[in-house]
């Protein structure tokens, strides 16, 4: 049977994950289907690469909460004191930029990787700035904190400054500092410094 859009996406996901570089003439064969047929199921390469992309950053934003409710269940912040969804996108950062495919994907291609990541209009930089959005909306409705700006302001933000951090290989020939970036983002967001690096 024919694969769905759905299927090809975690597919072409798995070949990011594993470290393949995406030719979409092999990528078809693999599936059984033409490469027309999976342009006209996904889109073009890197369309096919957002929607990959923002497939891994889902699961790994999902693992990231998952691991924050096995430690401290429904509480906005932990024993330290660090607010839950800044918690959670600390270790979600951690995941992708210790993810060996995505780094190869970065490094083999760099151009198109930023071009992807980043795009306003692409599919993966608006729905990682919704998932944000919908994390911090948690702890606010929770009672965790009250942002000094709107929730989507403050995760244009975030994301912006978190691609800085994670890329900076690639954008400012920097090696990305996570530690740095965790404690910019918790002053960010809490409208504070925090008195240790976290």
């Amino acid at each position: 049977m024919s694969p769905t859009a759905d299927e090809i996406i975690r597919a072409a996901a798995h070949w990011i994950d594993r470290g393949i570089r995406m030719d979409t003439r092999t990528f078809a064969h693999e599936l059984g289907i033409s490469r027309s047929t999976l342009f006209r199921r996904v889109g073009n390469r890197e369309e096919l690469l957002g929607d990959a992309l923002f497939y891994l950053a889902d699961r790994t934003m999902a693992t990231a909460v998952r691991m924050w409710e096995r430690a401290e269940g429904a509480a906005v912040r932990n024993a330290e004191g660090e607010l839950r969804c800044l918690a959670v996108m600390r270790e979600y950062r951690s995941a992708i930029a210790g993810n060996r495919g995505f780094r190869r994907f970065l490094d083999d291609e760099p151009t198109v990787a930023i071009r992807v990541l980043t795009d306003p209009r692409g599919r993966v930089q608006p729905r990682v700035m919704a998932a944000h959005v919908e994390l911090l909306r948690r702890d606010v409705d929770d009672g965790g904190f009250v942002p000094a700006v709107s929730l989507e302001s403050l995760c244009y933000a975030i994301v912006r400054l978190g691609e800085a951090f994670l890329y900076s290989d690639v954008l400012a020939s920097r090696a990305p500092d996570l530690t740095a970036a965790s404690t910019l983002l918790a002053a960010l967001v809490e409208g504070r410094v925090p008195t240790a690096p976290l």
